[in-house]
Protein backbone atom coordinates (compact mmCIF):
# COMPACT_ATOMS: atom_id res chain seq x y z
CA UNK A 1 0.00 0.00 0.00
CA UNK A 2 1.60 3.42 -1.07
CA UNK A 3 0.97 5.93 1.57
CA UNK A 4 0.54 9.65 0.30
CA UNK A 5 0.59 12.14 2.09
CA UNK A 6 -1.74 15.63 2.71
CA UNK A 7 -0.13 18.56 1.09
CA UNK A 8 0.10 20.76 4.13
CA UNK A 9 -1.75 24.05 3.87
CA UNK A 10 1.44 26.09 3.01
CA UNK A 11 2.48 23.62 0.12
CA UNK A 12 -1.42 24.54 -0.64
CA UNK A 13 -1.51 28.06 -0.69
CA UNK A 14 1.96 28.29 -2.73
CA UNK A 15 0.43 26.12 -5.24
CA UNK A 16 -2.70 28.73 -5.69
CA UNK A 17 0.07 31.38 -5.24
CA UNK A 18 1.82 29.82 -8.46
CA UNK A 19 -0.97 30.09 -10.98
CA UNK A 20 -1.85 33.06 -9.73
CA UNK A 21 1.76 34.74 -10.38
CA UNK A 22 1.54 32.92 -13.88
CA UNK A 23 -1.32 34.82 -14.66
CA UNK A 24 -2.07 37.94 -16.67
CA UNK A 25 0.15 40.87 -15.11
CA UNK A 26 -3.07 43.60 -14.96
CA UNK A 27 -4.63 41.97 -11.64
CA UNK A 28 -1.62 39.88 -11.06
CA UNK A 29 -1.19 41.27 -7.45
CA UNK A 30 -5.27 40.89 -6.60
CA UNK A 31 -4.93 37.59 -7.69
CA UNK A 32 -1.88 36.65 -5.85
CA UNK A 33 -3.67 38.23 -2.69
CA UNK A 34 -6.47 36.49 -3.35
CA UNK A 35 -4.54 33.09 -3.03
CA UNK A 36 -2.86 34.04 0.07
CA UNK A 37 -6.23 35.30 1.46
CA UNK A 38 -7.60 32.07 0.58
CA UNK A 39 -5.34 30.32 3.11
CA UNK A 40 -3.74 32.87 5.83
CA UNK A 41 -5.97 32.43 8.91
CA UNK A 42 -5.24 29.02 8.34
CA UNK A 43 -3.56 28.24 12.07
CA UNK A 44 -1.63 25.41 10.67
CA UNK A 45 -0.08 27.77 7.58
CA UNK A 46 3.12 27.47 9.15
CA UNK A 47 3.22 24.39 10.77
CA UNK A 48 6.94 23.27 11.07
CA UNK A 49 8.79 26.36 9.91
CA UNK A 50 11.11 28.40 12.35
CA UNK A 51 10.24 31.90 12.14
CA UNK A 52 11.58 33.53 14.87
CA UNK A 53 11.48 37.31 15.50
CA UNK A 54 14.45 39.82 15.96
CA UNK A 55 14.59 42.63 18.58
CA UNK A 56 15.49 45.46 16.51
CA UNK A 57 13.75 45.11 12.90
CA UNK A 58 11.01 42.79 11.12
CA UNK A 59 12.36 39.85 9.93
CA UNK A 60 11.32 38.33 6.54
CA UNK A 61 11.80 34.26 6.17
CA UNK A 62 11.66 32.95 3.07
CA UNK A 63 8.81 30.39 2.24
CA UNK A 64 9.56 30.00 -1.24
CA UNK A 65 11.20 31.22 -3.99
CA UNK A 66 9.97 30.76 -7.84
CA UNK A 67 12.48 28.80 -10.04
CA UNK A 68 11.94 31.01 -12.49
CA UNK A 69 12.57 33.80 -10.60
CA UNK A 70 9.27 35.30 -11.49
CA UNK A 71 8.60 35.85 -7.52
CA UNK A 72 9.60 35.25 -4.11
CA UNK A 73 7.11 34.21 -0.58
CA UNK A 74 8.24 35.52 2.53
CA UNK A 75 6.86 35.37 6.18
CA UNK A 76 7.57 38.91 7.83
CA UNK A 77 7.56 38.33 11.94
CA UNK A 78 6.98 41.97 13.92
CA UNK A 79 7.60 42.66 17.40
CA UNK A 80 5.28 45.51 19.16
CA UNK A 81 6.40 48.37 17.79
CA UNK A 82 8.11 47.56 14.54
CA UNK A 83 7.46 48.97 11.19
CA UNK A 84 8.33 49.05 7.68
CA UNK A 85 10.09 52.14 6.48
CA UNK A 86 7.46 54.65 4.80
CA UNK A 87 7.61 53.06 1.86
CA UNK A 88 5.86 52.61 -2.16
CA UNK A 89 6.67 49.46 -4.72
CA UNK A 90 9.06 48.74 -7.58
CA UNK A 91 7.34 45.70 -8.20
CA UNK A 92 3.63 44.34 -8.12
CA UNK A 93 2.94 43.14 -4.15
CA UNK A 94 0.66 41.03 -2.40
CA UNK A 95 0.34 40.47 0.75
CA UNK A 96 -2.17 38.53 4.22
CA UNK A 97 -2.21 38.78 8.07
CA UNK A 98 -1.16 35.56 9.52
CA UNK A 99 -1.37 35.85 13.12
CA UNK A 100 -1.77 39.36 15.34
CA UNK A 101 -2.56 42.96 14.07
CA UNK A 102 -1.18 45.14 12.06
CA UNK A 103 -1.81 48.98 10.53
CA UNK A 104 -1.13 50.02 7.61
CA UNK A 105 -1.04 53.90 7.04
CA UNK A 106 -1.24 55.52 3.32
CA UNK A 107 0.75 58.30 2.39
CA UNK A 108 0.38 61.09 -0.03
CA UNK A 109 3.05 61.91 -1.91
CA UNK A 110 5.29 65.23 -1.36
CA UNK A 111 8.78 66.33 0.36
CA UNK A 112 7.88 64.30 2.95
CA UNK A 113 5.37 62.30 1.90
CA UNK A 114 2.14 63.11 4.20
CA UNK A 115 -0.40 60.35 6.38
CA UNK A 116 -3.59 60.37 4.26
CA UNK A 117 -5.61 57.26 5.94
CA UNK A 118 -4.95 54.12 7.81
CA UNK A 119 -6.54 50.39 8.31
CA UNK A 120 -6.42 47.50 10.76
CA UNK A 121 -5.76 44.51 9.46
CA UNK A 122 -5.91 41.35 11.70
CA UNK A 123 -6.02 37.81 10.71
CA UNK A 124 -7.48 37.39 6.60
CA UNK A 125 -6.40 40.84 6.23
CA UNK A 126 -4.97 41.13 2.87
CA UNK A 127 -3.57 44.22 0.46
CA UNK A 128 -2.04 44.29 -2.29
CA UNK A 129 -0.74 46.65 -5.36
CA UNK A 130 1.20 47.52 -8.51
CA UNK A 131 4.53 48.57 -8.97
CA UNK A 132 3.56 52.36 -8.19
CA UNK A 133 6.20 55.08 -6.52
CA UNK A 134 2.47 56.77 -5.90
CA UNK A 135 1.65 54.10 -3.86
CA UNK A 136 3.49 55.30 -0.50
CA UNK A 137 2.55 53.65 2.89
CA UNK A 138 3.97 51.81 6.25
CA UNK A 139 2.72 48.41 7.50
CA UNK A 140 3.40 48.88 11.49
CA UNK A 141 2.76 46.63 14.55
CA UNK A 142 1.25 48.79 16.96
CA UNK A 143 -0.04 46.23 18.94
CA UNK A 144 1.05 44.28 22.06
CA UNK A 145 1.95 40.92 20.78
CA UNK A 146 3.73 39.43 17.60
CA UNK A 147 2.59 39.40 13.93
CA UNK A 148 2.88 37.26 11.11
CA UNK A 149 2.61 38.43 7.60
CA UNK A 150 2.90 36.78 4.60
CA UNK A 151 4.28 38.65 1.44
CA UNK A 152 4.71 37.96 -1.83
CA UNK A 153 6.81 40.10 -4.70
CA UNK A 154 7.28 39.61 -8.26
CA UNK A 155 11.27 39.74 -7.82
CA UNK A 156 13.55 36.62 -7.03
CA UNK A 157 14.51 37.10 -2.98
CA UNK A 158 17.93 38.13 -3.66
CA UNK A 159 17.00 40.77 -5.26
CA UNK A 160 14.10 42.38 -2.32
CA UNK A 161 16.89 44.72 -1.28
CA UNK A 162 17.29 46.95 -4.45
CA UNK A 163 14.02 46.07 -6.16
CA UNK A 164 11.17 45.76 -3.28
CA UNK A 165 10.77 49.26 -1.75
CA UNK A 166 11.43 52.79 -2.93
CA UNK A 167 11.71 54.07 0.49
CA UNK A 168 10.91 57.77 1.06
CA UNK A 169 11.24 57.73 5.32
CA UNK A 170 12.63 55.18 8.38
Amino acid sequence: MTYIRPRSALDTMLAELALAARGPAIGRDAAVAAAIGAFVQRPDLLDGRDCPCCPDRYVRHLLHADPAGGYAVVALVWRPGQMSPVHAHRTWCAFGVHQGVLTETYYTPGDPPQPSATRLLAPGGTGHGPADPAGIHRLANLSCRTAISIHCYGVPFDRFGDEVNEVFAA
